[in-house]
């Protein structure tokens, strides 16, 4: 039947998976990708850097293996993030304005009205804020085709790291649609550009690749070695809804986290007009052209909070777990405004604050708060779905953080659900490796339900007075890094 490679374009790094018909992870490379801030605020990535990175993936993956037997590829993405480049050579012409780019703060609120904001949330599912490409593709034209006359022409390409990466391999300019969505400027519904959308940006259609399904048509693979070319790329997803699909949850109430940089917390809805304001909504998936919607929070800061901390207190982030394990945050909050604050608050303005300080407060309470910063916003995530689609019962995690058993009980204590943690820590790649079998027919729907998913779970354990209490203070200082009274408390 041949083996599944799956290619994870993250952050931080690319990894790619080696995955069997039995859907076991047989090899895996992965390959570390930098960023640089070249002003306050602004977040970049360099485009050949990222290629390279998954060519250094792929080899360490196959290193050893037949690369002829690889059936079938699966990417999954970073998103949000946007570049722009030339159709005819393929030549990047910007850096990638990474998704925790602010640059385009100013922008965004120029463009802000009661009219606005209710088309792009009504036809997009999206609030406008400067994480999603939209403002960022107006601001590559104002600076680099003001005219527009380039993009008109289709001379020029925007699009995000699945654009980016699909016309490496040559043909047509294609999106997925799941990617697409996180753009800002599709219809959600429809899966399909919209021209108001386009208009109220400045973006020409003929600037942007063709909007396909999550099982393609995409182009076959060409120069990543050492695949032979023309091995199919059989399915693209985004990260986040790569992660949900590998953790089987192909119904509404079933609800996953990702933990990185940031974290996603995700589920497919059935009602689009049951979402809270405070989530997006976006397609997960679309196979054979049928779309699944999906109720989604994007927060901004969860690993980053805790590499920040770290570096405060002059500790690894190992240390900094360690000093928290055993710590109490004692009445302390930190909350990481440092770029606004993301679901369901979408608060640009906000700022990092760090409330409940007494003389008795110490190092050990700040790392504990660090830590506790990132199940208070995924708790404040799974109530607005629980708003949405009904009680979360359980809660599906992935991600280098969740290797932490500290803050998994955490998590189950706040958010008050049990959490489930997969045993296997790529599940993005993994992800995409599913679906990608699927496209290729190493697995049916059947079989992927039935492929085995190890995880360990975490029950609550912290008595309900007390976790009111602690979600009553994370409230209160949230509303304060936010500048708002008590009594305009939100959700």
């Amino acid at each position: 039947m041949g083996f599944v490679l799956a290619i994870d374009q993250g952050t931080s790094s690319t990894k790619a998976l080696l995955v069997d018909a039995a859907g076991a992870v047989v090899a895996r490379g992965s390959a570390p990708l930098g960023e640089t801030h070249p002003k306050p605020g602004w977040v970049e990535q360099d485009p050949a850097a990222i290629w390279d990175s998954v060519r250094a993936a792929v080899a360490a993956c196959l290193q050893g293996r037949d690369p002829k037997s690889v059936a079938a590829v699966g990417f999954s993405t970073q998103r949000e993030s946007l570049l722009m480049w030339d159709r005819r050579t393929g030549r990047a012409l910007s850096p990638l304005i990474s998704w925790q780019d602010q640059r385009t703060g100013a922008l965004c609120e120029a463009l802000r009205s009661p009219d606005a904001e209710r088309l792009v949330r009504e036809r997009s599912g999206l609030p406008m804020d400067p994480m999603f490409s939209a403002a960022k593709a107006k601001w590559l034209l104002d600076t680099l085709d003001p005219d527009r006359v380039r993009a008109k022409s289709g001379e020029i390409c925007l699009g995000t790291v699945d654009a980016w990466l699909l016309s490496r391999f040559g043909g047509e300019a294609v999106t997925e649609a799941g990617n697409a969505s996180r753009t800002q400027l599709l219809d959600v519904r429809r899966a399909a550009w919209d021209p108001d959308l386009m208009d109220l940006f400045g973006v020409p259609e003929a600037a942007l690749p063709r909007v396909v399904s999550s099982t393609g048509p995409f182009p076959s693979v060409r120069g990543l070695d050492p695949l032979p070319d023309g091995v199919p790329v059989a399915a693209v997803l985004g990260d986040s809804h790569a992660a949900l699909f590998a953790h089987g949850a192909f119904a509404p109430g079933q609800i996953k986290a990702t933990m990185g940089t940031g974290s996603s917390v995700m589920g497919l809805i059935d009602r689009a007009e049951a979402l809270d304001p405070g989530l997006c909504l976006t397609i997960a998936w679309s196979v054979d052209g049928r779309p699944a919607l999906a109720a989604e929070g994007n927060i901004r800061s969860a690993g980053s909070t805790l590499r920040w901390a770290a570096e405060l207190l002059g500790l690894s982030t190992q240390d900094l777990a360690d000093l928290a394990a055993d710590a109490s945050s004692d009445g302390v909050f930190l909350v990481p405004g440092f770029n606004g604050l993301g679901a369901p608050w979408w608060d640009l303005n906000a700022v990092g604050l760090l409330a409940g300080f007494t003389l008795g407060s110490g190092r050990a309470a700040v790392a504990r708060a660090a830590l506790e910063s990132i199940p208070h916003q995924i708790a404040d995530v799974v109530e607005a779905i629980d708003r949405s689609v009904g009680q979360v019962r359980a809660l599906h995690v992935d991600g280098g953080p969740t290797r932490n058993p500290v803050l998994l009980q955490a998590l189950a204590d706040l958010a008050g659900c049990e959490v489930l943690r997969s045993d296997t820590a790529e599940l993005s790649a993994l992800g995409a490796a599913h679906l990608a079998g699927l496209g290729a027919g190493v697995w049916s729907w059947d079989g992927l339900a039935a492929l085995p998913r190890d995880r360990h779970g975490f029950a609550p354990a912290m008595p309900a007075d007390r976790r009111r209490a602690e979600r009553d203070g994370w409230r209160r200082a949230v509303r304060r890094a936010s500048g708002m009274p008590p009594e305009a408390a939100g959700r």
